[in-house]
């Protein structure tokens, strides 16, 4: 079983626009979808679609937050979280032809040190159940900062795999507990190492000096240009075919799904490469989040090219 962890879950909203977007005024939403959002929930869509068993925990409160346990039960993603006192935020995504897609992020309710504990304990029967573990996004204020680093020493003494995707302060503490992949892009890698990344060939040596801390995957994702994997048995690109990108939200959560499916199933990391830059790719041409369809990920996969840099 593939876990999915999203601490700063939210009730996402889709705003569908048709009239252009003026500044100052009423504007009417031609459509609106809502989802269980959050990058691991995005990773958990995406599991289940890949064929895996999935679950899904973090945290929720309040109204909305029952309603995205009732969203992700109408999705069929079991899950299982912990309830805290606060109200789970909720995130606006307004999309229209000339602006493309802006969004609006909640910070999160704040988490006490008891909660906290709560969830820890309640994560440590969860990993015993699972085979991979990925943990995704921000946390929600009041959370210890070096707590990644301490759900993956966790998850590494129970001998499970684990996935870390995050950004600053998160993922320098994070990298430190050496988890099985990071997915980092190129202002992630830019941040970690306080430089200034001009072309491929920086982005490789940056990825091969985390790779040399002990992070045995490091995966850098490229956008339309695919991903970097370095790994022990090389480093390798994975490029995928032009397309007409309908919504590149949860993109990166496709491939991080890709990719715990594919260290379940133990692929080859070329053929993991392979099949994450697919899922990506079709999750971009669909214009709903974590979702994709699965004949367009087949034809998208054979003409997904890996080249050995």
């Amino acid at each position: 079983m593939i876990t999915t962890v999203t601490l700063n879950a939210s009730i996402d909203k889709a705003y569908y626009m048709q009239a252009p977007i003026e500044n100052g005024t009423v504007m009417r939403v031609a459509s609106c979808r809502n989802s269980a959002g959050g990058k691991g929930l995005n990773v958990a869509r995406i599991v289940k679609l890949c064929g895996s068993s999935v679950k899904a925990t973090g945290f929720v409160g309040g109204f909305n937050g029952n309603y995205l346990q009732d969203l992700l039960n109408k999705d069929g993603i079991p899950n299982e979280f912990c309830h805290v006192k606060g109200e789970t935020r909720s995130c606006i995504n307004i999309l229209d032809e000339k602006f493309g897609s802006t969004e609006y992020l909640e910070p999160g309710c704040e988490i006490t040190l008891d909660e906290e504990q709560q969830f820890l304990d309640l994560f440590s029967r969860i990993v015993k159940e699972s085979d991979i573990v990925t943990i995704s996004g921000s946390v929600p204020k009041g959370i210890s900062p070096d707590i990644y680093g301490r759900m993956i020493s966790d998850i590494k003494k129970a001998e499970k795999k684990v996935i870390l995707d995050t950004s600053g302060e998160l993922l320098k503490q994070g990298i430190e507990s050496c988890p099985t992949m990071i997915k980092p892009n190129q202002d992630e890698i830019e941040m970690l190492f306080q430089v200034e990344i001009h072309n491929r060939d920086e982005v490789v040596f940056y990825a091969k000096q985390l790779h040399c801390k002990g992070i045995p995957y490091v995966v850098i994702s490229l956008g339309g240009d695919g991903a970097l994997l370095v790994c022990k048995e090389g480093t390798f690109q994975g490029i995928p075919p032009k397309v007409e990108v309908v919504n590149t939200v949860g993109c990166g959560d496709s491939m991080v799904g890709a990719l715990a499916v594919a260290l379940e199933r133990k692929d080859t990391p070329v053929d993991a490469l392979k099949y994450a830059v697919a899922v990506a790719a079709a999750n971009a041409l669909s214009p709903n989040t974590g979702e994709f369809s699965p004949q367009v990920f087949k034809e998208i996969l054979e003409q997904v090219t890996v080249e050995k840099l």
